[in-house]
Formats: structure tokens, sequence, C-alpha cells
């Protein structure tokens, strides 16, 4: 299934799982966010990533810099979302 994701862009929807695709290589956790419709603003993306309700590849992260590549898997509460 695709669908318009919230930048506009297309997100393609797997057995629960959403991908979101990047322009580059990689992206930073905080844009990834925010660019996934996870977090509304940096500072939302921040303060998920303080009060640990987010991980990368089943990993706790608090680093809103971390570098994410094609394919790593960003999961909060329920939600999981795939780098694409």
């Amino acid at each position: 299934m695709i669908a318009p994701g919230p930048t506009g862009r297309e997100s393609v929807h797997h057995g629960g799982m959403q991908d979101v695709p990047i322009r580059d290589d990689v992206i930073r956790l905080g844009q990834f966010l925010k660019l996934a419709g996870i977090a509304d603003s940096g500072a939302d993306a921040a303060a998920m990533l303080v009060e640990d309700t987010i991980s990368v590849n089943g990993e706790p992260e608090q680093r809103r810099g971390r570098q994410l590549h094609k394919g790593d898997v960003v999961t909060t509460g329920a939600q999981s979302v795939r780098v694409g």
C-alpha cells in the first residue's frame, strides 16, 4: 500500500511497517522523526529522546544527531518506521 507521507512524499506500508524514503544516503534521527511524522518539531524529537521512547534497530537511542542509513528501523511505542 502506498500513501502520501506527512511531507507530501509517498511512504510505503509493509504489514504494519512504514517505509519513509530519504533523499540522501543518511539522515539524522531528529530530522527523520520529523520527516516520518513522529515528531512535530525538533523540540518534540529532543523530548522523545530524553524520555527514552525511541529505539533504533532495537537499541535505545538518545542522540538526536544519530546518523540513520537506509534499512534502519526507528521504533517509538508500538510504531516502527524504516528508513527507505
